[in-house]
């Protein structure tokens, strides 16, 4: 039996999702949920219910996990703990300094209702944090470097975007190179926040908005620019449509660290990402998940987990003797 997947949110991400579940012959696509009028949404696949996000009650029994795909600015830290409620369910909340709150209320709201989810699944929140997490168990003496891009961040362009006055926007995030040849170095450099990235933000204002107060409220934006040296650009729908109109992104999780018993051997470890589309990339994260949530479900798993309590083999297709006599 196929894992029935439902997508609740039909903009990047869910295209997305919607994609990833054709390259998975486990899983099928259950229905589409949308605040917009359904009747006026098409989806890539045929036969499939696309329905207004206030009937979503009516498929309870009928999706074993709902994909949730609104932004982490103000969609998630609603939807995921309402909805956890009646599903299992699984998000890419990616406010970082956040995590802790929403991870207690989405567990709160699955473990009343006995139903499994899981949060900030994609690749930073993601696998990211699974790779800062093996470098630190590994080499406890050292330090841990996260840095992104050069790419879009989809929930800080979505954040810029709910600002009143702003039609439309892109913020890319860019590594500081000097700050990344220092790490490289095996050095362990001490640095800021503000000196590792920066922040370039290309905003189409509406006609006569006070562009002043938007680029303000930009760049004091607590948990998205405040820590940062932020770049803000006016421009036309016109050239952020043609100049861009993509969605790259990536990034590289260092850990540098020391063994031997003089703390004398240096060691750098390096995983990194290069993805000519974050919305796409992410998506295919949180679907592997989904599968590892199903499965933690059928074992009776209640309340919110996280990338830290799934087993590596949950996320795969195959079966364990497979994956062992391939993989290991």
């Amino acid at each position: 039996m196929k894992i029935r997947i439902g997508i609740y949110g039909y903009g990047n991400l869910g295209r997305g999702v919607e994609s990833a579940i054709a390259q998975n012959s486990d899983m099928t696509l259950a229905a589409v949920f949308t605040r917009r009028d359904p009747s006026k949404l098409t989806i890539a696949t045929a036969g499939v219910p696309v329905c207004h996000t206030d009937d979503v009650e009516q498929y309870k029994d009928k999706i074993d996990v709902m994909i949730l795909c609104g932004g982490s600015a103000t969609d998630l830290p609603v939807q995921t703990p309402a909805l956890a409620r009646i599903f299992s369910v699984i998000d890419s909340f990616d406010t970082h300094a956040k995590i802790p709150e929403h991870f207690l209320r989405v567990d709160q709201a699955a473990k009343e209702s006995g139903n499994c989810a899981m949060i900030s699944v994609g690749w930073d929140p993601g696998m990211f944090s699974i790779n800062r997490l093996y470098g630190e168990a590994i080499l406890p003496e050292g330090k841990d470097y996260t840095f992104w891009g050069r790419g879009v961040s989809q929930g800080h362009s979505d954040a810029i975007r709910r600002i009143d006055g702003v039609v439309d926007a892109k913020q890319y995030t860019i590594p500081v190179d000097s700050a990344l040849e220092a790490v490289r170095s095996g050095s362990c450099p001490s640095l800021t926040t503000r000196e590792k990235h920066l922040r370039e933000c290309f905003v189409v204002a509406e006609e006569g908005a006070d562009k002043a107060r938007i680029e303000k409220e930009i760049k004091e934006m607590p948990n998205y620019f405040a820590d940062y040296d932020t770049i803000v650009h006016f421009i036309s729908a016109e050239e952020l449509r043609a100049e861009h109109s993509g969605i790259p992104h990536g990034g590289f999780v260092i850990r540098t660290g020391k063994t031997g018993a003089d703390s004398a051997t240096n060691h750098v470890i390096e995983y990194s990402l290069k993805l000519d589309s974050n919305p796409e990339f992410t998506a295919s994260v949180i679907v592997a998940f989904a599968r590892a949530l199903y499965r933690m479900k059928n074992e009776g798993m209640v309340g919110c987990k996280t990338v830290f309590d799934v087993p590596p083999a949950y996320l795969s297709p195959r079966s364990y003797s497979e994956i062992i006599s391939t993989m290991l």
